[in-house]
């Protein structure tokens, strides 16, 4: 029992007995037989009344279950846990009838692979943050988390390799992704005996980059680099998908939507709400790589945002900004129909805040994979152009807009949708992290422990 937990339970005993003191205080020694059975029947009832009260609200973990291989490595995700658990208390989830009692084990790494990069903030609110947004989520997640290893379906490794920020352009450096990654697999493998006997296959990481477990943001030198041969085996949950073979993907993964924080889009919905004034017809506001230097645009983006430009920068019908501004979320919810171009990859966070804020995404990435079809009916909620069709895109929306944009809308609205896009640190029923469990659950082939199983019978 925690010491917090032995000074509320003697507290209570204290306030219990003065309690008692008060119903003794001026009673003559002298009583009736009637009386003192009342007395005993009281006492009993309070002291029944209390205890019961006290193991309801105060269930602490097993120690059984606490402390199960080891663990100086422990205190990182013990740091992480008590400090996102300070904020709010929220009700457990239960695990549904769908999962059968999945199971995650998180290892307990030290704080180098994880916690000591949230000093910087924007660790845990950058497009790359799922892997932080996943890892808080399954810590708190108290009905499919489990505190011993041998019961788990699946492990998860938790390594934080999108938060070391260039200090020349401020954006996040993946080189030492792949040697942090390797390490922490060294670690598990000599001190747990569950990564040898699997070879990693039901162990899950998070490579939430351009071009997920290939580790760079170019894709020539992502391709050329691959995939480390460590990590193979395992699952990657990666926010790189195409619907074609690529280098990149071949692993076993899930495709996970960017971060987009929860928090900020609530704030953004109270100022205006999903059925409010869309005064903005077209929005786009990124990088559109018009430089000198560049002149064709083929560098980035396939020239796609270079021909946006080009076209449209003069069209009434577009607002096209190529400057970053930190509230353009209040642009996003004014807006009906938001570009969605490619960028270094297919993929990009604006699917993601143009689906949470009611804006049509206009998919514009050939062949992009896109994360949870299972839940979120892509081909109902946004519109997908080729990229050769850019020069037809205005026609394209005037034509969406005239037809069946309510119908869009109607369908984009549904508050189902949002949700199964955004991370929460508490997962709730239904969001991203649900997704990525309900995905494992459909993998347990390769959980160890439910093979065994099937071995045993």
């Amino acid at each position: 029992m925690m010491a917090s937990e032995l000074q509320k339970l003697t507290k209570k005993n204290r306030g219990f007995y003065v309690k008692m003191r008060i119903l003794h205080k001026g009673r003559q020694p002298e009583k009736g037989l009637f009386f003192k059975y009342y007395q005993w029947i009281l006492w009993f009832s309070l002291t029944l009344y209390f205890l019961t009260s006290f193991f309801i609200t105060n269930k602490p973990i097993p120690l059984s279950k606490t402390h199960v291989f080891g663990s100086r490595f422990s205190l990182a995700s013990r740091v992480l846990f008590e400090s996102v658990n300070k904020t709010s208390q929220q009700p457990k989830l239960k695990n549904p009838v769908t999962f059968k009692d999945l199971k995650i084990y998180i290892y307990d790494l030290p704080s180098e692979y994880n916690e000591n990069w949230l000093s910087n903030k924007r660790c845990s609110n950058h497009l790359f943050a799922s892997e932080v947004a996943i890892h808080r989520a399954l810590l708190n997640s108290y009905d499919f988390r489990t505190f011993d290893p041998n019961e788990a379906d699946f492990f998860f490794v938790p390594v934080y390799v999108s938060c070391n920020f260039s200090t020349v352009n401020g954006f996040p450096d993946i080189g030492h992704a792949r040697s942090l990654l390797f390490s922490a697999i060294q670690l598990v493998s000599s001190n747990y005996p569950f990564w040898n006997r699997s070879q990693g296959s039901d162990h899950v990481f998070v490579a939430s980059h351009d071009y997920g477990a290939c580790f760079h943001a170019m894709e020539d030198r992502a391709v050329d680099n691959g995939i480390p041969e460590f990590l193979k085996n395992s699952i990657i949950l990666q926010t790189f998908g195409v619907n074609y073979k690529h280098p990149c993907q071949d692993v076993e993964n899930v495709l996970i939507p960017p971060y987009i924080s929860p928090e900020s889009i609530k704030k953004t919905l109270e100022k205006a709400p999903l059925t409010g004034n869309r005064d903005i017809m077209v929005f786009f506001r990124g990088k559109m790589e018009v430089h000198p230097k560049n002149v064709s645009g083929k560098f980035y983006s396939k020239r796609v945002r270079t021909e946006i430009w080009r076209r449209y920068k003069g069209d009434k019908r577009f607002y096209l900004q190529r400057h970053r501004f930190a509230g353009y979320q209040s642009e996003i919810v004014r807006s009906v129909f938001c570009l969605c171009p490619l960028g270094w990859a297919p993929w990009s966070p604006r699917l993601v805040e143009s689906v949470a804020l009611g804006c049509v995404p206009v998919i514009i990435a050939d062949g992009i994979r896109l994360p949870f079809r299972s839940v979120v009916n892509w081909a109902e909620i946004s519109l997908t152009v080729a990229e050769r069709d850019v020069g037809r895109l205005g026609h394209i929306l005037e034509h969406v807009a005239a037809t069946n944009l309510s119908a869009i809308q109607k369908n984009l609205w549904d508050p189902t949708v949002k949700r199964a896009l955004l991370f929460n640190d508490h997962m709730q029923e239904g969001d991203a992290t649900w997704q990525v469990l309900t995905s494992l659950y459909n993998k347990l082939n390769r959980s160890y422990r439910r093979r065994s199983r099937v071995w045993n019978q």
